[in-house]
């Protein structure tokens, strides 16, 4: 692919973090709730009864507040198990309050040494992990605060609560942030792709296919060998145009295939597709199946309906199921034959389009008759979209 704006900026959207936002704001929010809880430090300094052990886990929440802070600044450094650190430690730093506060200060409700700094691995964790993250995050610090203050009443409740529900929507927010921009990515993606086939179009247009045109005009013209060459420029100018005019049929990322950009593909001068203006999306497995049914069909035309026998190929997407038709205006079947070669064993063509389509949960139609072609409609029903 070319170097196009449209393709810098996907590429510029699939190495940047699209929660990095939130990311700054559990920094800010870490930075604010050490500086509260320096406050509620000097506040209840004096009360305390291990004054030794309150200056060193503060001292670990100033350090850890200045790693932490510069770790998640970074989105290489953002791993999963910094986060679980981060929730360990808090944990642990508060549980230290059994020994630094009093009976007096416990009895008075006062601040634990962590106090609001606690609740920043709720929020860490569910920018990283998403909403399931930061309510698990949340619950544990709430039991670790009833625990260390050895009741649950209204007051450890509301607390939990308000952890729980701020690490949820915090989570929320990261998961929803991450899959617009995995969408505006797959949009970008599609939208450069296009692009570049209409450029790649104009240009083979104005070279290989005025050329392969011409030929087929010429030959046409001398008859002979060269109308022979000429039938054959026709076929790659036709299938020429539908590859570079066709969507990509790539997997997307549930593994849905667009089978109208597949079945287009089977366009060649005898052969004309018909589809829906949209995209016609189905499990990869069941967009093969159909183009193979498709192709069978197409095949068992050009073996018993000759040279000059034309096919048309029509999608149809009703909602409720997809059907696929395959007519052609050659001799058609006559009756009987179909069920004498399966009495004498030969399935063929006919056996293996239904025995695909079967194995689809659809069904199969043959309309034919001597004299008036031959017509396979497949029905395939829409709930095949979503299973295997």
């Amino acid at each position: 692919m070319t170097d196009t704006p449209l393709w810098r900026a996907v590429s510029a959207l699939g190495t940047r973090d699209p929660a990095t936002p939130l990311w700054r704001g559990v920094i800010v929010l870490r930075v604010t709730t050490l500086l509260f809880a320096l406050g509620s430090f000097v506040v209840h300094y004096d009360g305390y009864a291990n004054k030794w052990l309150a200056w060193t886990s503060f001292g670990v929440m100033t350090v850890w507040t200045v790693l932490s802070s510069v770790f998640y600044a970074r989105p290489s450094s953002r791993w999963p198990w910094l986060v679980g650190i981060d929730l360990a430690l808090t944990v642990a730093l508060m549980f230290t309050s059994a020994w630094i506060l009093t009976t007096a200060q416990f009895d008075a409700n006062t601040p634990l040494i962590t106090t609001v700094w606690a609740a920043v691995p709720p929020a860490a964790a569910g920018t990283r992990f998403g909403a399931v993250g930061g309510v698990l995050a949340g619950l544990v610090v709430s039991v670790v605060t009833g625990l260390v203050r050895w009741r649950f009443d209204v007051d450890v409740a509301r607390d939990g609560f308000l952890l729980t529900a701020s690490g949820f929507v915090i989570g929320l927010a990261a998961t929803m942030a991450r899959r617009s921009a995995d969408a505006l990515t797959r949009a970008l993606r599609m939208e450069a792709a296009t692009a570049e086939r209409e450029r790649l179009a104009r240009s083979i247009h104005d070279s290989v296919l005025q050329v392969l045109a011409r030929v087929r005009k010429r030959g046409a013209e001398f008859g002979g060998e060269a109308a022979e060459l000429a039938k054959l420029a026709g076929e790659q100018e036709i299938a020429l145009r539908a590859l570079v005019t066709t969507e990509p049929t790539h997997p997307s990322e549930n593994g849905t295939t667009d089978l109208r950009s597949a079945l287009q593909l089977l366009a060649t001068p005898s052969v004309q597709v018909s589809t829906p203006a949209g995209e016609v999306q189905l499990p990869e497995h069941v967009t093969a199946e159909l183009v193979a049914v498709a192709r069978e069909a197409l095949l068992n035309v050009e073996k018993h309906a000759g040279d000059e026998a034309r096919a048309w190929v029509l999608l149809e997407d009703l909602g409720t199921e997809v059907v696929v038709s395959v007519r052609d205006d050659g001799p058609g079947i006559a009756q009987g034959v179909l069920e004498r070669a399966a009495a004498e064993g030969h399935l063929g063509i006919a056996e293996s389009i239904k025995g695909r389509v079967r194995d689809l949960g659809g069904s199969v139609a043959l309309d034919t008759a001597p004299g008036q072609g031959t017509e396979w409609e497949v029905k395939v029903p829409v709930a095949a979209r979503g299973k295997r």
